[in-house]
């Protein structure tokens, strides 16, 4: 276990180095900050002066070693925009993302896998065919027409919820969250609702298959066999089984949520991570898109490590067969 994951470790390492090269060096491509957060009206002395304290009159080379340099020290750059650090001004709109995110998340599983296990124990029930033609929407309709039309029903017309905005918070290790207070919630419900749709179309689809492909098998019969109560052959045997791929999906979606929450955010001025990252690049504030850009890389990373830890717990022989 201990050799295992140091190799997984030293290949993560590679992997971010590789990434800041990739991510800085095509955030430098795509266009100059100095156009836009320089007035034209500057003359050519003051125009240097804020290019020389931006550190952009250096080459490129030369930038990529100084980012390197206090990345090394906690330290990915200071807004162009903000005159902060730009991981302080991510940390602080991270909680809002990572809350929404994880609802996202649970709100999939909680209604991905039951649904999902009910079409494949019952597929050709006028139930289980209504199930899988709704997860089809689920894959098709577009998220920011989904919370528009959200926003619409529950919000305009029925008046249930809040459309934009947080909502009120609370205070939990030093960090304000919407989840612990009763308005917080009711701010959240539309905006995770909206973000888990295609989550829950996936699992559900993944789910239903695997219970398909598990219940003819050898074991499930001899369970039959022995007396079984079907909740118990389902909840204990064909559960488990599929829990593997169910987990690969969760954990990839978790961070594919986290990053791509972006949408969903504007819909319904959620004040995360995404809004930033769009704001930053409507001004081209390098720093705080590098920063963001990393920030997801390693959570990638973390994410992977720990559902291929995971694995070993729901099954060991996946950890017999990497020692091999």
């Amino acid at each position: 276990m201990a050799t295992w994951l140091i190799r997984r470790l030293i290949q993560a390492a590679f992997v971010v180095l590789a990434m800041t090269v990739i991510v800085f060096v095509g955030v430098h491509v795509i266009g100059n900050p100095v156009d836009i957060l320089i007035s034209p009206e500057a003359d050519q002395a003051e125009r240097a002066r804020i290019i020389a304290n931006l550190g952009l009159d250096q080459p490129l080379w030369r930038q990529y070693f100084v980012f390197m340099n206090g990345a090394l020290h906690g330290d990915l750059g200071r807004s162009f925009v903000f005159n902060e650090p730009a991981l302080k001004l991510i940390a602080q709109r991270m909680p809002a993302t990572l809350e929404l995110a994880v609802t996202a998340v649970l709100l999939s599983v909680l209604l991905g896998v039951p649904l999902g296990l009910y079409a494949g124990m019952r597929p050709d029930g006028f139930l289980g065919r209504t199930i899988m033609a709704g997860s089809i929407l689920g894959f098709s309709l577009p998220t920011f027409w989904v919370g528009l039309m959200l926003i619409m029903v529950f919000s305009v017309f029925l008046g249930w919820l809040p459309s934009t905005g947080r909502g009120a918070t609370a205070a939990f290790l030093g960090v304000q969250w919407s989840f612990l207070t009763w308005d917080g919630l009711r701010h959240m419900f539309l905006p995770a609702l909206n973000l888990s749709l295609f989550n829950i179309s996936l699992i559900l689809r993944l789910t239903r298959a695997g219970v398909r492909e598990i219940m003819p098998m050898d074991f499930i019969k001899f369970a039959r066999a022995k007396g079984l109560s079907p909740a118990r052959i389902v909840m204990v045997h064909v559960l488990k089984m599929i829990m593997i791929p169910v987990v690969t999906v969760v954990g990839l979606e978790l961070g594919s949520t986290i990053a791509f929450a972006v949408v969903t955010e504007s819909v319904f001025a959620w004040p995360g991570m995404g809004k930033l990252i769009i704001d930053s690049i409507n001004v081209l504030d390098r720093p705080v898109i590098v920063a963001y850009l990393m920030m997801i890389v390693l959570l990638f990373i973390t994410i992977n490590l720990l559902v291929d830890i995971l694995y070993t717990v729901l099954d060991p022989r996946v950890l017999l067969e990497t020692k091999e």
